[in-house]
């Protein structure tokens, strides 16, 4: 059976070419597994620490390791990341008190001013995130209200500074300053 809004979430093809320009130096990879449809951007990080860094750019389809979102699927999902989960380059850059994921995530949000605004999480795979039901936008515009927040909310990472820092990071392997 297919699912709610599949025609809306099938093709993706599009968000690498739209992501890119955005996400200078992170390799474009397709996803398309049972919770995620569209690319993540990433990239080798961490020196010793060894993680990739990177983004999400698309749908999120199912909750697998996604449920702490309390999604309504299918969604429009944008968010940054540090791979594996729980790692010590996770622990440096998301977890601790004063990790460039947090300390992003308190900028972005003084940036944006409407909603659906950027959340953090310390746990899961998305560290800085923002996500919206497609189901809020009229049938049959959906994909062009996709573009439009995905090229809103990539916009925001790369005004806030983010996707400069996590270059630097993946370059050094030290954290680098706002």
């Amino acid at each position: 059976m297919p699912r709610k809004n599949e025609n809306e979430t099938g093709s993706v093809d599009w968000i690498r070419d739209l992501a890119r320009p955005y996400l200078k130096g992170f390799d474009p990879a397709r996803e398309a597994g049972h919770a995620l449809r569209g690319y993540r951007f990433s990239r080798a990080a961490g020196g010793k620490e060894r993680g990739r860094i990177g983004f999400f750019a698309g749908f999120l389809v199912g909750e697998d390791g996604y449920g702490y979102l309390d999604p309504q699927m299918p969604e429009c999902l944008l968010f940054a990341f540090v791979d594996p989960p729980g790692g010590k380059l996770h622990e440096r850059l998301v977890r601790r008190p004063e990790s460039l994921f947090r300390s992003f995530h308190e900028y972005i949000s003084w940036l944006t001013h409407h909603p659906p605004r950027f959340q953090f999480s310390e746990h899961g795979r998305a560290g800085l995130l923002r996500h919206l039901p497609l189901d809020r936008w009229p049938e049959g515009r959906r994909a062009h209200y996709a573009r439009n927040f995905l090229i809103e909310g990539l916009a925001w990472l790369v005004r806030s500074g983010l996707v400069r820092n996590m270059s630097s990071e993946s370059r050094s392997g030290i954290k680098p300053n706002r």
